[in-house]
């Protein structure tokens, strides 16, 4: 017997829509291997409709008072506690994740995020006025872009979609926001609790439109005249085509992209601490995370010890089923992951000496085992491109100096992290270390309240923090004569 499959919806101008052409993909439960649901396959008639109604509703949400969005954001963070499960099983099905982790580290920061950026909405603000030339006083006003074109990854769909939505909607743009392909249906369950708030509030519909879609929906997002900014979380090559693509019309572009986070142990470490944080940071959501620690540096004292422990502390790491509680992760997203996981085990070089595991898990589902790399040279493939899979990799390094230039030996630029009982070393490391965040002596915290972005190849621009909503901002200078 065939089970029928759920059929997913783009939301625009408040309204479910299929897509105007009647194109559909399937959406697969990347634990099972198995469809479950179709999502439009949206083209330029569908971007044209959402483009339109998010720029309809552009005039009047921009012209509320700050305090009457900061209401909106606030109802919309209850409402996202209301609907827990329901976003927690839509996610899981999105992505195998395990329901307890997305239940425990998902929801709550995503809540606290909405719930920052409805506060951020009230500081709306320029400096203050002066007079810097006789006779004339300057204001600054800081105000919204315009219509948002936003594109969410895979890896977390539901986290990206509130990083994205939540500081253009407080700054008081309007948001098209495309989930990616293999993943739209935490996305398209947002769009009905936002749509929700907006109707019940009396607010304009057109306030926020999600379209399903594939890359070519992207470009075409992108390439249309009417968003005066495009936001994407994704690949280098993804934000290379988005720039280059915005480029056209001089768009404003925001970029979170790839990492390669160095991770650097010195040997006045803690080593059971940092193997038990580094396995737990660089295995979570299955590596599937630009910062996640899988590049692990290690002084050349402690390499041997260090690596028994870590290829120990994988082999006891479980990955498994969604509603399996004593798992850390679940599947990769999708088969074509997989399949690059895999490659880059298969590929590597002769000195490498694989640790732990290294293959695929069962036969249903995406599955990988956490995996250990030791004796790798800094130009290795696998050193020099992101895995995004349960893949650790382990190099020596004899001082400082050397960790750095291996550090920072590589196109990305997104998060690191430090380990050393050393304060001086440590400073000394934060200040050189390339890369958008620096950890000390932990691995992958984040909150609200502090900035997520990187430089080089990992793109440009900040998530969360007061730096992310100054991004969805535009600044004018207004002087007048006091004559």
């Amino acid at each position: 017997m065939t089970t029928e499959l759920r059929r997913l919806r783009n939301f625009i101008d408040g309204e479910f829509r299929d897509a105007a052409d009647g194109r559909t993909t399937e959406v697969v439960n990347p634990a099972t291997g198995e469809a479950y649901a179709t999502a439009p396959l949206s083209g330029a008639a569908d971007v044209d409709a959402a483009m339109a109604a998010a720029e309809a509703a552009f005039p009047a949400w921009r012209d509320l008072v700050p305090g009457e969005r900061q209401k909106v954001l606030l109802k919309i963070a209850d409402a996202f506690e209301a609907r827990a499960e329901e976003l927690i099983a839509a996610e899981s099905e999105n992505t195998g994740k395990p329901l307890a982790l997305t239940r425990s580290e998902e929801v709550p920061p995503m809540v606290d995020q909405i719930r920052f950026f409805a506060g951020a909405a009230r500081m709306l603000e320029g400096r203050s006025a002066g007079e810097y030339m006789e006779g004339l006083t300057s204001i600054i006003r800081r105000e919204p872009i315009g219509v948002c074109a936003q594109v969410a990854p895979w890896n977390y769909p539901m986290m990206m979609a509130v990083w994205k939505f939540a500081p253009a909607l407080a700054a008081g743009n309007t948001v098209v926001l495309k989930p990616s392909d293999t993943t739209p249906a935490s996305t398209v369950l947002i769009a009905e609790i936002i749509g929700g708030v907006l109707e019940e509030l009396g607010h304009p519909k057109g306030v926020f439109n999600v379209i399903c879609g594939d890359r070519e929906t992207g470009r075409l997002m992108v390439e249309h005249p009417v968003p005066a900014m495009a936001s994407i979380t994704g690949s280098v090559r993804a934000g290379m085509q988005v720039a280059e693509s915005a480029s056209k019309d001089l768009k404003r572009v925001h970029l979170e992209l790839g990492g390669k986070a160095p991770v650097v142990v010195f040997d006045d470490a803690d080593i059971a601490k940092a193997v038990e944080d580094i396995s737990v940071a660089g295995y979570f959501n299955a590596g599937q995370d630009c910062t996640a620690a899988t590049r692990v540096l290690v002084h050349e004292s402690i390499h041997d010890e260090f690596v028994t422990a870590l290829a120990k502390a994988a082999a006891e790491t479980k990955t498994g089923q969604p509603d399996d509680e004593d798992v850390l992760y679940g599947p990769l997203n999708n088969a074509n992951q997989l399949k690059q996981v895999a490659g880059f085990i298969e590929r590597l070089p002769g000195h490498a000496k694989l640790e732990a595991g290294g293959h695929r898990v069962g036969e249903k589902g995406y599955f990988f085992a956490p995996t250990v790399v030791s004796g790798l040279k800094q130009e290795d493939e696998i050193i020099q491109h992101e895995v995004f899979g349960p893949v650790i990799t382990v190099q020596s390094f004899v001082d400082e100096d050397q960790a750095v230039a291996y550090a920072n030996g590589v196109e990305y630029a997104l998060a690191s992290s430090v380990w050393t009982k050393d304060h001086g070393r440590a400073m000394r490391m934060s200040k050189k270390l390339d890369f958008g965040c620096v950890w000390i002596n932990t691995h992958i915290p984040l909150v609200a309240e502090m900035p997520h972005g990187g430089f080089k190849k990992s793109g440009y621009g900040k998530d969360l923090s007061a730096y992310g909503f100054e991004d969805y901002t535009r600044v004018k200078h207004v002087m007048t004569s006091l004559g």
